[in-house]
């Protein structure tokens, strides 16, 4: 059997989890582009799905991201430039800048989190609540594993 025929039959970890992101990326894009959001890319969400109404430093948003602080601050120039976000200076820290949603970015956090709500709905009547609590808890923990685990070479024998 070849390789791609047994990651369709049988897909890995790391498959499962691009096709699930890819495909719930997909249709919150598609729905927001229809709410009135139709310049926003998935990449922004590194930036958008973590942002606090009240703003947010690009360290802290690097860091929930996963995304390094020059890619974060890219895709804040690029929100700044479309109007989503702009930067003011942080009261806590002089030195630090706040990224802090406009009108624009809060009506675009509200309708991606009831696009989102709405999906996760969707599941879990296809799954039944229960099971879809108990697949969000153990994804949960898989991906929490995952990230909190040390990068070490690992034995393939």
């Amino acid at each position: 059997m070849r390789r791609s025929e047994r990651k369709q039959i049988d897909p890995d970890l790391g498959i499962m989890a691009g096709q699930t992101l890819f495909a719930l990326q997909k249709e919150l894009f598609t729905a927001l582009g229809r709410q009135g959001h139709p310049h926003l890319r998935p990449r922004h969400g590194a930036v958008l799905a973590y942002l606090d109404e009240e703003g947010s430093r690009a360290t802290d948003l690097s860091q929930q991201s996963g995304q390094h602080k020059q890619v974060i601050g890219t895709l804040v120039d690029e929100l700044v430039e479309l109007g989503y976000v702009r930067r003011e200076p942080d009261p806590q820290d002089r030195r630090a800048k706040l990224i802090v949603p406009t009108p624009l970015g809060l009506d675009e956090m509200a309708r991606s989190d009831a696009i989102v709500a709405a999906i996760e709905r969707r599941h879990a009547e296809v799954l039944g609540e229960e099971v879809y609590a108990v697949f969000r808890q153990a994804f949960r923990q898989i991906t929490d594993l995952q990230r909190t685990h040390p990068t070490q070479e690992l034995s393939t024998d």
